[in-house]
């Protein structure tokens, strides 16, 4: 073997062993790369279930707070419909009551209305048909302790019941309904407190 022939050989030898050693080295470094990619992908898929864990327990929480406020909503309305049906039974038993106990409460409420003025009142025609001969001094009577005098009109109001008070030409409602209507939060409270303790 000559000189030039142990040059090339070693050439070749150390160009083998250099190849080898990028080849060894290129090895390691795509190894390297691919547990960084397996890291970075396991860590983005642990990332993403958690991101989808978060995102179903808000959703579940959201769908359970709607469902939730839905069933209160229509608790509510019930009980407001069943409140407002007593209300309305209450008010047609007052309307059905018997002669006697409709103009005993008919008194009451002339002593809550009357003013101390001149003034007259009406009634409707069914309740002038039926009123007690007495009761005449009944409203003078609630009409003096207020302070002033009613004169009971022969002429029937446009009303079912209660009556109507006129005092300088302004007209007073003081029919059941009207009371009703102008109580009906007060009553629509003790009625919830009696149901609904």
């Amino acid at each position: 073997m000559t000189g030039l022939e142990k040059i090339v050989n070693q050439i070749l030898e150390d160009a083998a062993q250099e190849s080898k050693e990028i080849l060894d080295q290129a090895e390691e470094t795509k190894e390297d790369i691919l547990k960084r990619a397996r890291e970075e992908a396991d860590r983005i898929q642990e990332e993403s279930a958690r991101k989808s864990e978060r995102e179903t327990e808000n959703y579940r929480k959201r769908a359970a707070s709607a469902a939730d406020l839905k069933t209160r909503t229509a608790v509510l309305r019930g009980k407001q419909e069943t409140i407002a049906l007593i209300l309305e039974e209450a008010y047609e038993r007052l309307c059905q009551e018997d002669a006697d106990t409709y103009f005993k409460r008919i008194t009451k409420m002339l002593q809550a209305y009357a003013q101390p003025q001149n003034g007259i009142i009406r009634f409707s025609q069914k309740d002038l048909d039926r009123m007690p001969e007495s009761f005449e001094r009944e409203i003078e009577k609630a009409a003096k302790e207020a302070g002033g005098s009613l004169k009971l009109d022969e002429t029937a109001a446009d009303i079912a019941n209660g009556f109507v008070l006129i005092y300088g030409g302004i007209e007073e409602n003081c029919t059941l309904r009207a009371v009703f209507d102008a109580n009906k939060d007060e009553l629509t409270d003790k009625v919830h407190k009696l149901l609904y303790r």
